[in-house]
Parts: C-alpha cells; sequence; structure tokens
C-alpha cells in the first residue's frame, strides 16, 4: 500500500499517483498545477472525484494504483492515465515528500530491435536527482532484454538501500520486465524455468532479477511507469540507455558529468 496518494487535477497529466517524483514531473512548470497528497486512496478518491465535478471537467478518467503482480507479489502500478487538462486558474503549492526514501526509474533501449542494445537508469533520493547510470552495451540484443537488464541493475541497488533501511520504490516502463520478475516467473520456476510454449526467451537475467525480487518483495515497491510522457525520471533513464549506444560501453557505470537534468533532456531520446 501506498504511504501516500498524490491528486493532480490540472498537470500534464490528472488523476491519482503513488509517486512524489512522477506527479512532481507532472506539475512542475504547468501553468495553473493543482495537487494536494492524501494519506488513503479512498480519500484521494473522493478528492479527485470532487475536484473533476467542480472543473466540470467530463474528459479525466481516474488514475488509480493496481496490482502488476499475483496475491505473492507486493507491487504497485498505475493502470489508467487521463489526458492533460487545462484551464484551471489556481495555484496550489506543496512541501509533500517522496513516498520512499529512493526513486529508481529504468529503461532499455535497441536501435533496431533487434539491433544495438543497452541499459538505463535515474535513482533519486527524497525526490531529488543524485545518480545516473548507463551500459551494459550489446552489439546485437533486444529491447526486453536491455529492459531486463536495467530492472536487474535496479534490484541490485535497492537491496542496498533497503538492507540500510531505507524504502525503496523503482519504476520501469516495460509491462514485459515486471510481469516477467514478478509474476510469469512463479509458474515457470514450478514448471522446472520451462514453458509449455517454448524456451524462455533471456533466462538467465530473469532467474537472476527474480530471486533478488522474491527476496526483497516484502519491503520493495515496483511500478509501471507511462514511458515518454514527459515523466522526467523515465526522461533520463532513457537518455541514458540511448548515450549507452552512443559510448558502447559494456560495464554498468555511473555517468560522471553533471547532473544539468535540462542538458541531459536535450540528448538523444529512444
Amino acid at each position: 500500500m501506498a504511504s501516500k496518494y498524490y491528486v493532480v487535477w490540472a498537470g500534464r497529466e490528472t488523476g491519482i499517483f503513488t509517486s512524489w517524483p512522477q506527479t512532481k514531473a507532472l506539475v512542475d512548470g504547468f501553468a495553473g498545477a493543482r495537487y494536494k497528497s492524501f494519506k488513503t486512496q479512498a480519500e484521494a478518491e473522493a478528492a479527485f472525484k470532487g475536484g473533476q465535478s467542480k472543473a466540470g471537467s467530463a474528459r479525466s478518467a481516474s488514475y488509480k494504483a493496481s496490482s502488476t503482480a499475483n496475491s505473492t507479489a507486493n507491487t504497485t502500478a498505475n493502470t489508467t492515465a487521463s489526458k492533460p487538462k487545462s484551464g484551471a486558474s489556481s495555484q496550489q503549492s506543496t512541501s509533500e515528500h517522496p513516498d520512499s526514501d529512493i526513486d529508481i526509474y529504468t529503461d532499455g533501449g535497441c536501435e533496431p530491435n533487434p539491433g544495438e542494445a543497452g541499459s538505463g537508469l535515474a535513482l533519486y533520493r527524497q525526490g531529488e536527482l543524485a545518480e545516473l547510470w548507463y551500459g551494459l552495451y550489446h552489439p546485437m540484443g533486444t529491447n526486453n532484454t536491455a529492459e531486463l537488464n536495467a530492472l536487474h541493475q535496479a534490484l541490485l541497488m535497492a537491496k542496498h538501500y533497503l538492507q540500510q533501511g531505507q524504502s525503496v520504490h523503482i519504476h520501469s516502463d516495460s509491462q514485459y520486465a515486471i510481469k516477467c520478475i514478478s509474476v510469469w516467473a512463479y509458474g515457470w520456476k514450478a514448471n522446472g524455468w520451462r514453458r509449455k510454449t517454448g524456451e524462455i526467451a533471456n533466462l538467465s537475467v530473469i532467474q537472476e532479477a527474480h530471486a533478488l525480487y522474491d527476496s526483497l518483495k516484502a519491503k520493495l515497491k515496483l511500478s509501471h511507469v507511462a514511458a515518454h510522457v514527459g515523466i522526467e525520471g523515465n526522461e533520463l533513464a532513457d537518455r541514458m540507455s540511448i548515450y549507452t549506444l552512443e559510448t558502447k560501453q559494456a560495464q554498468f557505470c555511473r555517468y560522471q558529468e553533471p547532473l544539468d537534468i535540462p542538458a541531459l533532456l536535450a540528448l538523444r531520446a529512444g
């Protein structure tokens, strides 16, 4: 269960979100942004519905948190996003903190698919960008492999921070990668890591990532995040995956240049 729920009545997207960095990306710099945090999902849903009625908007759809895994997996996912709204007249400021100590955004890139592949990661501490990572270049990889590799690296980092007593939320824009390690892997494992339709692609990294996820899931948050909708963490992870293709970096390395967010976002996107 999310520790806080963030309602956005006016922003780049509207609805109910469970991550402050994601919410912040939707409202920062948006003229007339309206948003607020709530302790429970019920309060957030009531506030969002009431705010819609007052604004007279018929276009916004509820953006709720739902599980991406089966009953054994402790994950969260945002499911249905609404279209951006405009025309709100008031700006509501907030000093709320993110819902986790550490937020990690992951992405994989491949040009073409299959083709040159690489992974990227953006790590936030208390809602502030702290680290960028890139690498795991493969001259003939796939987008799915790159996404899984990025998620695997995020899980390795999550283990470190969870052992320090910090809360961690991983955000991936790959439903495939999330479901591989948090849903499908349980059935594959029970069947001797086989499936009826044939071999399991990317089996090695899935097994490693699943073992990590299974050991951390009681404390870890793992969510799907929409890709290329202006969410800063997702966009930066994307830039790092493409930076990998340009540098052909085989190791997973920390990005050493200044974390100039506008300059980073201006890099080539995937």
